[in-house]
């Protein structure tokens, strides 16, 4: 069963980019002690994520940090260096950009989708969810991978 609302988030490490280049954070860095909106998408630049999803944040990160949160961190089981060309690509200032390159959150939080049938091995699903001290105060799941509805910018705000 899928990480669910009043759980606390589990620990693994994820890879961000620096000025210095690739560096480790655990969820106890990203997560303890801060509000966070948290973003998952399949894929870096696949057209759903890029088009459609990853916007709607960038467009409303300042509302949404308005609201109390401290960061929106958006991941996906892609490498480091796509997800920071993703994240320089996308003009997503004020948004930090995770690598769970292995899926090892994905699968610790038993979020994961099976997109080999396209080549894509197995991914994250998509889901947008805010974090409070590393409790899941709220998640919302796409049904599909190709929508970005439920797990939006506009619907996350309702959550805060």
């Amino acid at each position: 069963m899928a990480i669910q609302v009043g759980e606390r988030l589990p620990q693994v490490t994820f890879r961000v980019m620096t000025a210095d280049g690739p560096v480790a954070k655990t969820t106890d860095d990203l997560f303890k002690g801060r509000k966070v909106v948290l973003v998952a998408v399949p894929g870096a630049f696949t057209p759903t994520c890029h088009r459609n999803h990853l916007p709607g944040y960038v467009q409303r990160a300042e509302e949404i940090k308005a609201k109390g949160v401290d960061s929106i961190l958006v991941t996906a089981v892609n490498d480091v260096f796509v997800m920071d060309a993703w994240a320089k690509s996308s003009g997503a200032e004020g948004i930090d950009f995770l690598s769970d390159g292995n899926g090892d959150f994905a699968k610790a939080i038993k979020l994961t989708m099976d997109g080999t049938g396209f080549g894509l091995g197995i991914r994250s699903q998509r889901y947008s969810m805010v974090v409070e001290d590393g409790v899941v105060k709220a998640i919302n799941i796409e049904d599909t991978p190709s929508k970005a509805q439920v797990s939006g910018a506009d619907n996350i705000l309702k959550d805060l």
